[in-house]
């Protein structure tokens, strides 16, 4: 079996009941082509690198799914091409090791930097009172030949 993931950008104007519809035909229709869908990532609202369509955000969506050959992605790619309410889309295949990466994403053994972590940290906290003389106790003066300067 190959893995792939779909990831589209839903048009943000729509009303939310429009969007879960668009996702849910997107499912239907990798499900028709015979591919089983591993799952399924609701990444929401965005704001995108740059406008499209005059938008400066998007719905995020990504579908992760395994297909024996890659022969029904073009029927997707083509009814994603056709619809008007997708801003963009990207398919790509996964490796072993993009497979293994989700899985431990999923999973939950790879996280996001929690910044809320970062802001309460003190700088006392991050370091104890250390003085200079602690970190370099023989310290010596070296002199520098006058050719090298």
């Amino acid at each position: 079996m190959r893995h792939y993931e779909l990831t589209f950008i839903v048009d943000p104007v729509l009303s939310s009941e429009d969007i879960q519809s668009i996702r849910k035909t997107y499912e239907d229709l990798i499900k028709k082509q015979g591919c089983t869908i591993v799952h399924v990532d609701e990444m929401g609202l965005k704001q995108l690198a740059y406008p499209i369509n005059k938008r400066n955000s998007g719905v995020y969506y990504t579908i992760e799914f395994a297909a024996e050959n890659g022969a029904g992605i073009a029927p997707v790619e083509l009814a994603l091409r056709r619809d008007e309410r997708i801003m963009r889309y990207l398919t790509i295949s996964l490796d072993k090791f993009g497979v293994k990466y989700n899985e431990d994403k999923r999973s939950g053994l790879i996280k996001k930097v929690q910044r809320l972590k970062k802001k309460a940290a003190k700088p006392a906290d991050v370091l104890p009172d250390v003085k200079p003389l602690d970190i370099v106790p023989d310290v010596e003066e070296v002199e520098i030949p006058e050719e090298e300067v």
